[in-house]
């Protein structure tokens, strides 16, 4: 018999009310110093076993065309080649479409449908041979016709790579043809590169029979898994895909990183060595998808006052040559088309074209800011039309009480404060003094000739949280709580920077009231938690968070049911204190407590698991509650820009955006700061170019120009509704923050239409398309001046 064990009184520490790291409260990334010294372990930093052998990809150089031969002797017979895999070596299925479609080959076969295209991939001793044999293959084509837009694949009628999507709620063209003005446009939004800092990467290592273990850079580890274990041939039990970190994932890695876990995982087997690939910049950006690029037809009718009476909308995006996950991006993009507005009478379309481009994925925001983009151009046009504040007519055209709550998919706004959130930053920014200094400074420098022109804008968002896919919106944790009362947990969430598992930690920490640092938080991997969803739709802490918190729950209620039995005491005599636990009149130190929790067998690991409430959505009839909850921000942005250049830069930008019970404020900030950042970029700077072979040729840092340092805000300010606190059980009634303020970057688009439409006194709206680079920005001012 075991000695009993001594029990412990101990005195809480008056100085320590509360634990270290709990929610609510401001929190470095657990990461952040590993970051910054570069001792962070990424995919690439694994130690190689011996014999690892590096593979690379040939790809193809047309856009649209048949292979007639595909020679590849000199490839194989290149200095430390040790083989090459085609179509015929996959000893599964030749497919990795994320939606089931059987559209997107791992390799080509008898045509290439982009340029960039995988054909092959040659397995070398090392990544230099590698590379330079893949450039070795003697490929012979027929070209075929190739169209690279949207507008153009409409008139060949390519045809769509998924069904589209209608939304309408009232009747739209009867209100149009009575509505007092009517306004129609045309815009071209831009896509954009992910710009990750670190690439795509796959490193496999071969098992005994079917198994094989990936280690990838990969938001959707259960997806690729499934897709490693669809290409080999093998049930999903034998694959397992491990994810410590990510260098930046945005999107670009939920299911791009399929080709290339699946290629690692086909040439390890094949050669019973670990195979690991990665390609470089160029070829990643050429081979990968992007942001879907739009062109949006749009019609408007409303009255003197600016309220609108209808909208009509015909959403056409480059989605590439195949579906990807091009669906639910085109619906997203119409499920955002209102943004913050009512529109009484509504017909929105959708038109996912096939290209001959890379097929386009998902990106932070996920067709939604393709969507508010729109909207506030409708904005733009009336205030333009009517000779009104921009702001103005936005005002008046949020959604309201009951009768103006209904979006065009009928989800009712419940918990609308975008009002307010505008009314409070449209006072903190000063924004009515400095609009009007704004038209002070152009009627001088129309005046007197000067160059520099400036212009501001307050735009708000509203974005729907949820997958649209319903059963996406699931999410497990494995808890365990060791006998020295160290925590282990795994969930299925992946980090890429955004601080998802320091909050998650959090959420543990203040379940169980111990010190963050009993947290640790290791790998997500398949083989602990399954059938997890990607880490996206910026569902990642609503997910995993209350996943965790059930296991802690679980776990919590065992060791209530035991400490209540084992002294004899009311269950509600057991309190969790900071890093104590009180049972009755006796306090135990944490792991004293464990300690004898463990000793009387009380069962320490818990699979937590949540599943998000009311959300249903019928696609067939555009209707239903596809978002749980929406969460609100907005932005004031004032811009100079040089008329005889086109060349602009962001003066001052202020945000007050909605995270409501925030986890971690600081984290949330950083967030922000940073979509804000890459949403001003995809509307500026980052410019995709395809020439006319449909070759992509901003295809490196070098040529595809995000923003600098240099071009942030010169002042920027950022704050919390502090007020807010979600009105639907979250996690802590926190809400999403990783896609949300991506769209407060249009703020500076509408600020840059601003200054423009200054040099026609503000009689005409601009209609600049995105992104708006310094030469857009120049020819609109030269076309008003025309």
């Amino acid at each position: 018999m075991d000695p009993p064990i001594p029990q412990q009184q101990v005195k809480t520490d008056p100085t320590r009310d509360r634990i270290k790291g709990p929610v609510n409260a401001d929190l470095q990334h657990d990461s952040a110093v590993k970051h910054v010294t570069g001792r962070a372990d990424y995919c690439d930093d694994i130690a190689e076993p011996a014999g690892t052998l590096h593979a690379y990809l040939g790809l193809s150089t047309r856009a649209h065309a048949n292979l007639s031969r595909v020679d590849l002797d000199a490839v194989r017979a290149a200095p430390g080649v040790i083989g090459v895999l085609t179509a015929d070596d996959i000893p599964g299925v030749n497919d990795v479409s994320p939606t089931g479609r059987d559209d997107e080959p791992i390799f080509a076969t008898e045509k290439v449908e982009f340029w960039g295209q995988p054909i092959f991939a040659v397995v070398a001793e090392t990544r230099d041979a590698a590379r330079r044999a893949a450039t070795l293959a003697q490929i012979d084509y027929q070209d075929l016709p190739h169209v690279l837009d949207p507008i153009a694949a409409q008139a060949a009628e390519t045809g769509y790579v998924t069904p589209p999507l209608t939304l309408k709620r009232g009747e739209a063209s009867a209100a149009m043809e009575t509505a007092t003005h009517r306004l129609k446009g045309r815009m071209h939004v831009g896509g954009q590169d992910h710009m990750y800092l670190e690439g795509h990467i796959a490193f496999a290592i071969p098992g005994e029979d079917d198994d094989v273990v990936v280690h990838s850079s990969t938001q959707h580890p259960s997806e690729a898994q499934h897709m490693v274990a669809h290409a080999l041939g093998v049930p999903s039990n034998a694959v397992v895909i491990n994810v410590r970190r990510m260098g930046g994932g945005f999107g670009g890695k939920e299911t791009q990183m399929n080709l290339f876990c699946s290629v690692a995982a086909i040439a390890a087997k094949r050669w019973n060595r670990a195979v690991k690939i990665r390609p470089d910049r160029d070829d990643d950006m050429s081979a990968t998808g992007k942001r879907h690029d739009f062109v949006i037809d749009y019609e408007v009718g409303f009255d003197d006052d600016g309220m609108i009476e209808a909208v009509t909308g015909e959403f056409a995006a480059r989605c590439g040559f195949s579906s990807d996950l091009s669906g639910p991006v085109t619906d997203r993009a119409l499920f955002h088309a209102d943004n913050a507005y009512y529109y009484p009478n509504v017909l929105l379309n959708s038109h996912p074209m096939k290209t001959n481009t890379v097929s386009n994925t998902a990106f932070r925001g996920f067709g939604g800011p393709q969507g508010v983009i729109v909207a506030e151009r409708i904005m733009e046009e009336i205030a333009y039309h009517r000779g009104f504040d921009s702001l103005e007519i936005r005002k008046r055209n949020f959604y309201g009480e009951r009768g103006r709550d209904v979006t065009p998919y009928h989800q009712t706004v419940e918990d609308n404060i975008a009002p307010r959130i505008c009314e409070e930053l449209e006072e903190s920014s000063d924004y009515q003094a400095r609009r009007q200094a704004v038209l002070d400074w152009n009627a001088r420098a129309a005046e007197r000739g000067g160059t520099i022109r400036k212009g501001i804008a307050l735009t708000p968002v509203k974005f729907g949280i949820s997958f649209t896919a319903t059963w996406y919106n699931q999410a497990g944790a494995l808890l365990h709580i060791y006998s020295d009362g160290s925590i282990h947990l795994n969930h299925g969430g992946t980090e890429m920077g955004q601080g998802l598992n320091t909050k998650i930690a959090q959420v543990v920490a203040d379940a169980l009231q111990v010190d963050f640092d009993t947290v640790k938080i290791t790998k997500t991997t398949t083989e602990k938690v399954p059938n997890t969803p990607a880490t996206a739709a910026s569902s990642g802490s609503d997910l995993n968070g209350m996943a965790a918190e059930d296991a802690a729950r679980q776990i919590k209620e065992r060791l209530v049911a035991f400490a209540a039995d084992h002294w004899n005491v009311d269950a509600g005599n057991v309190k969790f204190l900071p890093n104590a636990v009180q049972v009755g009149g006796e306090i135990l130190s944490f792991p004293d407590f464990i300690k004898q929790a463990y000793m009387a067998r009380v069962h320490l690991s818990a699979a937590g698991f949540y599943k998000t409430p009311k959300i249903h959505w019928n696609r067939e009839t555009g209707q239903g509650r596809p978002f749980y909850y929406y969460a609100y921000g907005a932005a004031c942005s004032e811009v100079s820009v040089d008329t005889l250049t086109g060349e602009y830069r962001v003066e001052r930008t202020d945000i007050l955006h909605d995270v409501g019970n925030s986890l971690n404020p600081i984290l949330d900030i950083g967030q922000i700061e940073g979509a804000f950042i890459q949403g001003m970029g995809w509307l500026t700077t980052e410019e995709l170019w395809w020439d006319a072979k449909g070759q992509l040729r901003t295809h490196a840092p070098s040529t595809y120009k995000i923003p600098l340092a240099s071009d942030r805000p010169r002042s920027f300010n950022v704050k919390l509704a502090t007020w807010s606190e979600n009105k639907e059980r979250t996690i802590k009634r926190s809400k999403a923050v990783g896609e949300p303020p991506f769209m407060l970057g249009i703020s500076v688009f509408e600020a840059l239409s601003h200054a423009v439409a200054s040099v026609a006194d503000y009689r005409e709206c601009p209609r600049l398309d995105a992104p708006a680079t310094p030469e857009r920005v120049l020819m609109a001012i030269e076309r008003l001046r025309g």
